[in-house]
C-alpha cells in the first residue's frame, strides 16, 4: 500500500463565473467508499458539462465531489472493502461522479475500465464521459443498427467524432454536421460518408439529398431548441430523436407535433451524471464487452486536440467554449 499524501491540489471554481475561476488549491485527499476506490489522477478530460458547472448552471448531484471534472485515467491507490475488481496498481479509467480536476478522486468501481491494449493515460482518460454517453444515447436510446442512416451534430466534438467512428464501426451509415469546410473535411476523415458545413448549407436540405427524400432512422443532437423542428424534418418514418444537450436553449417554440404522429417518431434523450451507479455499471460492462475490444485493435479511438497542464484549465475551458477544436481536451496531472 502506498504512503499517500494527507491533502492535495485540485482546481477550485469559487463562486463560479469565466474561465480565469478555475484556480489550483490545496484541500484533504477524498476517502473511497466502500464500493469506490481512489485513482492517482495522471490525466483528465475537458468536456462541456464541466463549463456549464463552472458558470453555475449545472450543480453536482447530491453527495458528488463539488470538484469539477467527469473523467479520469490514473492508478489505483487504494480500494474500499466491495470494490474487488480492483487492486491497488492497477491502471484504470473511471467516468467519475465529479472531483477530476485534481490530484486525486474517487470513483465508483463499477464506473472503472481498463486501459485498452496500447493506450497511454491521456488515451484513456479521452474515454469514460464520451464513450458512455455516446453509447448509452447512440445504441441505447437510439436503438441505432447496422444499415441505418444517423444524422450527428457536432461531428468534430468528442462526442461526434466518436459517434461517427461507433456508428461506422457497428455498420450504420453517418451524415455529420460541422461548422466549417475543414471541419466537414475532419468529419469525413472520422467515417461520416457525408459531411454538411450548416453555415454554408441547409442540413434538412441535404439530408434529404442524401437520403433521396426517405429522411435519416436517428438524430443526434447536442444543439438543442433551435433545431428541434429542424431534426423532426430530418427523420424517416419510425426515426429517433436523441437529444443529449441543450447548448443553444431548451424551450421550443411553436412546435408542429404532427410529424411525430403521422411518422411514429421517438423523441428522447437523457443525461449521464444522474444515472445511478448501477446504471453506469451496466453501461460500462456493455462497453467493456462491445467497444474497448475494438479500442485494443486500434480503431475508433479519441482523437485529442490538445493537452494542457492541469494548472492551465482556464486555457482548456476557453478553447472548450470557442468550439475551435476538433475532438477531446485533456489536462495533464501527473506523469506515468
Amino acid at each position: 500500500m502506498p504512503t499517500l499524501p494527507e491533502t492535495m491540489t485540485f482546481m477550485a471554481h469559487g463562486e463560479g463565473g469565466g474561465p480565469d475561476v478555475l484556480v489550483p488549491a490545496t484541500g484533504p485527499l477524498p476517502q473511497p467508499a466502500a464500493d469506490e476506490v481512489l485513482i492517482r489522477v495522471l490525466a483528465a478530460g475537458v468536456n462541456r458539462p464541466d463549463v456549464q458547472q463552472r458558470k453555475g448552471l449545472y450543480p453536482p448531484p447530491k453527495g458528488a465531489s463539488p470538484i469539477i471534472g467527469l473523467e479520469v485515467a490514473g492508478e489505483v491507490v487504494a480500494a474500499g472493502p466491495e470494490a474487488t475488481r480492483w487492486r491497488v496498481g492497477d491502471r484504470v479509467c473511471a467516468l467519475t461522479n465529479g472531483g477530476a480536476y485534481a490530484e486525486y478522486v474517487t470513483a465508483p468501481a463499477t464506473q472503472c475500465l481498463p486501459w485498452p491494449i496500447g493506450y497511454d493515460a491521456m488515451q484513456a482518460a479521452a474515454l469514460p464521459e464520451t464513450y458512455f454517453t455516446v453509447w448509452a444515447n447512440l445504441f441505447g436510446h437510439g436503438r441505432l443498427m447496422a444499415g441505418e442512416w444517423v444524422l450527428i451534430h457536432g461531428g468534430t466534438s468528442g462526442i461526434g467524432s466518436t459517434a461517427i467512428q461507433l456508428a461506422k464501426e457497428f455498420g450504420a451509415h453517418a451524415i455529420a454536421t460541422a461548422g466549417s469546410p475543414e471541419k466537414a473535411e475532419a468529419c469525413r476523415d472520422f467515417g461520416a460518408e457525408h459531411a454538411i458545413d450548416y453555415r454554408a448549407q441547409d442540413f434538412v436540405e441535404e439530408v434529404k439529398r442524401i437520403t433521396e427524400g426517405r429522411g435519416v432512422d436517428v438524430v443526434l443532437d447536442m444543439v438543442g431548441a433551435p433545431y428541434f423542428q429542424k431534426n423532426v424534418r430530418c427523420l424517416a418514418m419510425d426515426g429517433r430523436l436523441v437529444l443529449i444537450a441543450t447548448m443553444l436553449g431548451h424551450e421550443v417554440e411553436k412546435a408542429d407535433i404532427r410529424p411525430i404522429m403521422l411518422r411514429r417518431l421517438t423523441v428522447t434523450g437523457s443525461t449521464m451524471r444522474p444515472r445511478t451507479t448501477a446504471q453506469k455499471a451496466a453501461i460500462a460492462a456493455e462497453l467493456e464487452a462491445r467497444v474497448w475490444p475494438v479500442l485494443s485493435q486500434g480503431r475508433c479511438g479519441p482523437h485529442i486536440h490538445a493537452t494542457f497542464p492541469l494548472a492551465r484549465a482556464a486555457e482548456a475551458h476557453r478553447l472548450m467554449e470557442s468550439s475551435a477544436h476538433i475532438g477531446k481536451i485533456m489536462l495533464s496531472v501527473a506523469a506515468e
